[in-house]
């Protein structure tokens, strides 16, 4: 992830450690991708065993570990540093 903003400088990083809180929005997006897979495998697959559920879920958690990590951090600096979005500036 870049240190500074390209359009404003502005530094993402406001302390050591800031980033810390993000794994905790990491964490639910995950919760919510293992629930929502859950879900659409027992309803699709008539409750399969119970490698059914862990080798696909497994597999999509991974597969969406990068867009995890930026979104939980781009959702973290939003809450919690003041900064908005504004596109026209």
């Amino acid at each position: 992830m870049e240190e500074h903003c390209s359009a404003c400088g502005m530094r993402y990083e406001i302390e050591p450690g800031f980033f810390y809180g993000a794994m905790y929005v990491s964490y639910a997006f995950t919760v919510g991708i293992m629930l929502v897979g859950g879900i659409i495998i027992f309803n699709l697959f008539n409750d399969p065993d119970a490698m059914g559920y862990v080798i696909p879920i497994t597999t999509v958690s991974l597969i969406l570990v990068p867009f995890n990590y930026r979104v939980s951090r781009v959702i973290f600096i939003h809450l919690f540093s003041g900064a908005k979005y504004r596109p026209n500036k």
